[in-house]
């Protein structure tokens, strides 16, 4: 079984990849010392460079008695030189997962495709749900998932990706973005039939009136540069502030552009909960590692 998009999992799947990061997350507290992937290999693709997504991997990979192997743009070839299938199915010879974080969507679902290993979306343009992972069980450590949550910014991979994980575990939530930024109707379809899709608004005001939490991520993502004024000007009125958050929790996916989608104040603040969604990228992952390994 491979994690392409968090809907690859059923609600139920979900629940229980959950369930065992928190088993792992409470066991390493109380200094259990347990190994489950003891002696397995983790394969880590990265077109795309990351300091959450490689030390959480890796770190992860060590703490569950296994080990990771970075294999960055200048190690491999991937699709250039060797085909992405070719590239699949060798390194699954040798590894009991791979882990990529690459540019194009279809890219991860070639190495799914061929690998006869389980293969994990570290991110593409497209999708981040391992980060969605990690922002649910924050959620459910904080607040349970009785709760209402505004994305305000980007309709971009990450909120796509939340935008699914919370249909499946039924949050409340809205989206605000500006109308040329809004999430894939193909996105919204598939919540809808998961459960619900979020209201959707182009007023951020309105999206956190009744809100206990506030979402968001930079404008201007990897590999959108020559983007940047065009949607700085775009936003222009989504910026989490310290008047518009209030005492809303606020959660990120990090990196933040301090300055630009959320103040330097609010992110350093007592309602940000950012490192939190940090920490739980390592819990998160080591979850759904073990549960794939009992697949």
């Amino acid at each position: 079984m491979d994690l392409v998009d968090v809907d690859d999992l059923t609600t139920d799947e979900l629940h229980a990849v959950l369930d065992r990061a928190a088993d792992i997350k409470a066991g390493r507290a109380a200094g259990n010392p347990e190994k489950p992937l003891a002696d397995q290999t983790l394969a880590m693709i990265f077109e795309k460079p990351s300091t959450r997504t490689r030390v959480s991997f890796e770190t992860g990979m060590t703490r569950l008695g296994g080990h990771a192997i970075f294999l960055g743009p200048d190690d491999i070839h991937l699709g250039h030189g060797e085909p992405i299938k070719d590239t699949a199915r060798a390194v699954a010879r040798y590894a009991d997962f791979i882990m990529a974080r690459v540019f194009d969507h279809s890219d991860v679902e070639e190495l799914a495709e061929y690998a006869t290993v389980p293969v994990v979306n570290g991110l593409t343009d497209d999708a981040h749900p391992c980060q969605t992972l990690a922002d649910l069980l924050t959620i459910r450590e904080r607040f349970g998932f009785d709760t209402s949550v505004a994305w305000v910014g980007d309709g971009n991979n990450v909120c796509q990706s939340f935008v699914l994980g919370a249909a499946m575990v039924g949050l409340d939530l809205t989206v605000a973005t500006p109308p040329e930024y809004d999430v894939d109707d193909d996105v919204l379809a598939r919540a809808d039939e998961l459960g619900a899709a979020p209201e959707t608004t182009t007023d951020p005001d309105a999206a956190v009136e009744d809100a206990d939490v506030i979402y968001t991520d930079v404008w201007v993502s990897m590999g959108q540069e020559d983007e940047r004024e065009e949607k700085l000007s775009a936003f222009d009125g989504f910026q989490l502030t310290r008047d518009f958050v209030g005492d809303r929790t606020v959660m990120h996916c990090l990196p933040a552009h301090r300055g630009e989608e959320i103040t330097d104040d609010v992110l350093e603040s007592e309602n940000a909960i950012v490192w939190d969604q940090a920490e739980n990228r390592l819990h998160a992952q080591n979850g759904l590692l073990v549960w794939l390994s009992e697949q």
